[in-house]
């Protein structure tokens, strides 16, 4: 199976805005890109296509690990963004179940703490 670890920086999400920036920006999204959990969940489900939705792809049967490093600064800062992270990544696979395809994506979460 293909595996793509993909790093987001979880210290630079601070709201809806600066979370769809970082995906849009790191993934590769089109300029069209409506910047809603929607849209987010719509060019996630498409990572085995050749759709032009992301710069990212697997083959089909692959997986993207969304490596969220900083993810305690995520979580402090965005906290809806956080909790919208992780339903969509179930719900993108859900989906992708219900239509007789594998899922696709897993989260990594990264918390990296000062002493």
């Amino acid at each position: 199976m293909e595996v793509k670890i993909i790093d987001i920086d979880g210290s630079k999400i601070k709201d809806h805005e600066t979370f769809h920036e970082v995906f849009q920006d790191t993934l590769g999204f089109p300029k069209f890109y409506g910047r809603n959990m929607d849209a987010w969940n719509d060019c996630m489900g498409d990572l085995d296509a050749d759709s032009g939705m992301t710069k990212i792809t697997v083959q089909p049967g692959g997986m993207v690990i969304l490596k969220i490093n900083n993810a305690n600064d995520f979580k402090n800062n965005a906290p809806e963004e956080y909790k919208d992270l992780i339903e969509c990544t179930a719900f993108v696979n859900f989906a992708r179940i219900g239509m007789g395809q594998d899922p696709i994506l897993s989260l990594m979460l990264i918390a990296h703490f000062k002493r």
